[in-house]
């Protein structure tokens, strides 16, 4: 049996992954509907190889009778339409940050807390920050074997997690500079054309970036709430696939033969760790892909049970559309999509004591 399922935000670079994600993976799909504002409601997305869907307006559709949504629309959008969608009993996955935090709305990455989304109480599950993702499926089997206390990493994150526009601006100003433009500054603070910003989302009042509160915060939710993130959130000239050098500190002694051997066996991780000339994997070779790649793993000597490696997964897809879609997929085999869902039923309460 298959679902009636909702894209919300159809025409950005996310809302087309998650299409085209669904169709690759073979989501059990009996009806789709791609949704947008207003200024797109009309335009046409495709769906699969096949198929193409005319976008449909968010601002007038009813998400009665439909089963599960995927959000990609903006953090204010969602705000608004998910609870609406929630309301009419329509599961929502949302990948923006709106609801990452919020009590009640389990924050998910699959390979690692699968099971939290029993308790989306409020029929809202939210998808994680890009850079987030990625480290967790990393993360998650190192943890499981030595217990991690700290995580100090630096990501070098790809234009396009600041969307089309991010992408259209490395574009131009890369073609200008051949030419001799001046480089046009709007999506970003300074030139992102052969250059790097350590800046990402807005400051806060500790110095930190809102890109790098979201790691620390997000990997306390998912992973484990007493470890300790230290992030640099750099944008670097590159268009699809982030990257991040992560070191960490762990409880337990550190045995390098076995943080290997349980990453080959870690779901959604794929060890290339060859100590010579192209050893590694970089952004560029894993557009595209699903996996999350670790490469350069070796002994971090200046802390106790240190460990560092370098990390590279497709933002579209892990730290996107793919995660969204996989929750989805969970949601399914765990038996949670439906209007006879265990999150629609009413919450058993202790009787109260004569």
């Amino acid at each position: 049996m298959g679902y009636r399922v909702a894209v919300v935000g159809a025409t950005g670079a996310v809302g087309r992954e998650i299409l085209k994600t669904l169709a690759e993976r073979q989501f059990p799909v009996d009806d789709i509907v791609a949704l947008a504002s207003a200024r797109s409601a009309g335009r046409e997305v495709s769906f699969g190889e096949k198929k193409v869907l005319k976008v449909q307006n968010l601002e007038t559709f009813d998400f009665t009778g439909w089963d599960i949504a995927l959000f990609s629309p903006g953090g204010a959008v969602s705000a608004k339409y998910a609870p609406k969608a929630a309301a009419a009993k329509c599961l929502v996955v949302d990948n923006t940050s709106h609801f990452r935090m919020e009590p009640g709305v389990p924050l998910v990455v699959p390979e690692v807390n699968a099971a939290a989304l029993k308790k989306a109480r409020k029929g809202i599950i939210a998808n994680p920050n890009c850079s987030t993702a990625q480290m967790m499926v990393a993360l998650k089997p190192l943890h499981d074997l030595f217990r991690i206390r700290r995580v100090v990493v630096s990501t070098y994150q790809a234009v396009s997690g600041a969307g089309k526009s991010g992408m259209d601006e490395l574009f131009s100003q890369t073609k200008g500079s051949f030419v001799n433009d001046a480089p046009t500054i709007a999506q970003f603070t300074k030139q992102i054309a052969f250059n790097l910003i350590p800046h990402i989302d807005r400051f806060m009042e500790d110095g930190s970036t809102k890109e790098e509160w979201k790691m620390a915060v997000e990997t306390r939710k998912i992973l484990d709430p007493d470890i300790k993130v230290l992030a640099t959130c750099v944008r670097v000239p590159v268009f699809i696939g982030h990257s991040e050098a992560i070191s960490i500190e762990c409880e337990k002694p550190v045995d390098l033969e076995k943080a290997r051997a349980a990453l080959r066996k870690a779901p959604g991780v794929v060890l290339r760790d060859e100590r010579e000339d192209g050893g590694y994997v970089t952004p560029i070779e894993c557009v595209g892909e699903d996996d999350t790649y670790v490469s350069r793993l070796r002994i971090d000597p200046t802390v106790e049970n240190g460990l560092a490696f370098w990390c590279v997964s497709d933002n579209l897809r892990k730290g996107a559309a793919l995660n969204a879609v996989q929750i989805a997929e969970s949601l399914h085999e765990q038996h949670l999509i439906g209007k006879d869902s265990p999150l629609w039923q009413p919450v058993a309460r202790p009787e109260e004591p004569a």
